[in-house]
């Protein structure tokens, strides 16, 4: 006897979550979440995930929305029937499952001027710790492989849209173009930083994206040792304010 695959079984864990949100936040207030209240409750790691996983949710019948009027978004049926109904669209959330990726969450890195850290700071994080993105939210071309991603520390890299507490996702790699956003490990001083990497000469400078910070020049290339570089920036909201 073949056993049906219910859709709590086939449903990522996020996307069950933001469905027992909206559940509870129409039961509470009478209309729907935020998007940024749908991060806060549903423990998402950024708006742009909330989204995508609304975008799924709505492709596979399970919530109804008037993208002209704020908080409309709600459940299609009771969540007692969506979470324990027979499915028909396994095929489609099952793609949808394989766009999900997850990158693991491998530690800090400065973004200020290099700082000691112990050797164990990339690995501070457990090995659960990770963040979920969207396949298409990589850069074209990208297969999500050897990627890692990093909490920053810091300020020195503001301009770039990089702030304190965000999370860099990385591409492991050991060499960089000019221009180029690098995780750079300065061998012999057991130092890290986040910086733009750039090669003239016969040194490397650093140049940070703060203007009241001034670049980084080393004159012994040998150990300027490039860890990976930063494909994407998920940014952490403060939802205190």
């Amino acid at each position: 006897m073949v056993t049906k695959k219910r859709r709590k079984d086939i449903l990522t864990d996020p996307q069950q979550r933001i469905l027992i949100v909206l559940d509870a936040f129409w039961e509470k207030h009478g209309y729907a979440p935020s998007v940024r209240e749908i991060l806060d409750k549903a423990k998402i790691s950024s708006t742009s995930m909330v989204n995508y996983y609304l975008l799924q949710l709505e492709e596979l019948g399970l919530i109804e929305r008037d993208e002209r009027i704020s908080r409309t978004v709600r459940l299609s049926k009771p969540l007692a029937d969506i979470l324990g109904a027979g499915i028909n669209a396994a095929e489609h959330i099952v793609k949808a499952l394989e766009e999900i990726i997850k990158i693991p969450i491998a530690g800090r890195i400065v973004a200020s001027a290099p700082v000691p850290i112990p050797a164990s700071d990339f690995s501070y994080y457990d090995a659960e710790s990770s963040v979920e993105i969207a396949r298409s939210m990589l850069p074209e071309r990208e297969k999500g492989d050897d990627l890692f991603a990093l909490e920053v520390q810091g300020d020195s890299m503001i301009d770039a849209m990089v702030n304190n507490g965000d999370l860099v996702i990385i591409k492991k790699s050991n060499e960089a173009k000019n221009g180029e956003m690098v995780v750079v490990w300065l061998k012999g001083r057991d130092e890290t930083t986040l910086k733009f990497f750039f090669k003239e000469d016969n040194r490397i400078r650093l140049q940070p994206a703060n203007p009241t910070m001034n670049a980084i020049y080393i004159d012994d290339p040998a150990i300027v040792e490039i860890q990976g570089k930063v494909l994407m920036v998920i940014r952490q909201i403060d939802l205190s304010n």
